[in-house]
């Protein structure tokens, strides 16, 4: 006999966590937990408010599906029963990783991926000064790669500090939706020389039509304009890459769906996630081998981390999940 429990956990954040539409001071998951008796299968997510999710929700949608859950539901009858979003993505892969235990073998074999190698992650800057994000990127000196959260104002003063601080670093930008297409304009040109690799989401979700006519000099990443697969043909011509997140794509199973189906659209891709702790990362960890850019840095944010959370080393080297986390 299946149960389902489901609890509620606050992260603290190490500072603060800065975007252009607000600050964090605390990682809020909700973790799902799946027994048979005999073994135990963890997955956490993130609700997220962008998408119109609150934990009294994502609650409210895990609740509904216990009964189900309880009396047998296979993960592929839950990619019908629930959409892609929070609540899915715990409890799938939840469900991954029972079923790795109960079958003495490892979700990356089941999912008839390669064995995960330690990969670099991208490393995040809060949305701050020019001044501030400098200082902060000093500190970070040691990542590869730096990913910085940008507003509508200041953006290449921020750069070029930033840039001057880390001058070996290769940039990201994350502006979560909030340039217009004048202000991606102007500022393209000057993007290269300051060592930028990516553009994420620069406009908003359903405002990127203009794109489709942008010759950018720097490709162009999705995020909140693209959650499945069934996203991507309305994406075709505008970005280069997609960021794949397990919370949008509401699990492993399918961000795998997604990964390949971007593959064969011809699109690179970023894995990515939300603020949260190790257990989040373990399982998007198995499409790094997949991905152009790798930006799985949520624990690292954080001021503690789960016991036997992933191991990190200088540099922004993650190594895979052992079987006492996840998978």
């Amino acid at each position: 006999m299946r149960t389902l429990q489901v609890t509620q956990e606050s992260w603290p954040i190490r500072g603060s966590f800065t975007i252009s539409r607000g600050v964090k001071r605390e990682a809020l998951v909700l973790v799902a937990q799946i027994s048979d008796g005999a073994h135990r299968g963890r997955g956490e997510c993130v609700p997220y408010g962008r998408y119109g999710e609150t934990a009294a929700s994502v609650l409210a949608q895990l609740d509904a599906l216990k009964p189900q859950i309880e009396a047998g539901m296979t993960r592929a009858q839950l990619q019908q029963a629930c959409p892609a979003g929070a609540a899915r993505n715990a409890l799938d892969c939840a469900l991954w990783d029972l079923e790795a235990k109960q079958a003495n073998t490892p979700v990356w074999k089941l999912a008839g991926l390669t064995a995960p190698r330690p990969c670099v992650t991208a490393y995040t800057l809060s949305l701050d000064t020019p001044d501030a994000m400098a200082a902060a990127a000093a500190d970070a000196a040691a990542y590869p790669v730096l990913k910085l959260k940008l507003g509508a104002t200041a953006m290449i003063e921020t750069l070029t500090a930033v840039h001057r601080a880390s001058p070996r670093a290769k940039l990201i930008i994350d502006a979560n939706e909030a340039w217009d297409m004048a202000q991606l304009q102007a500022i393209s040109p000057q993007l290269a020389a300051l060592n930028v690799a990516l553009i994420e989401q620069p406009l908003p979700a359903g405002s990127d039509d203009g794109l489709a006519r942008f010759n950018s000099p720097v490709p162009l990443c999705a995020d909140e304009s693209c959650h499945e697969a069934d996203s991507l043909p309305h994406l075709q011509g505008k970005y280069g890459l997609i960021n794949i997140k397990l919370d949008k794509t509401g699990g492993l199973t399918g961000a795998l769906r997604l990964a390949r189906a971007a593959k064969d659209g011809g699109f690179g891709i970023m894995i990515g996630c939300m603020v949260s702790t190790s257990l989040a990362m373990a399982p998007a960890m198995l499409l790094a081998g997949l991905a152009d850019f790798v930006d799985l840095d949520g624990p690292l944010l954080l001021a503690r981390d789960r016991e036997d959370g992933l191991r990190s080393e200088t540099g922004g080297i993650l190594h895979p999940p052992g079987a006492a986390l996840w998978g």
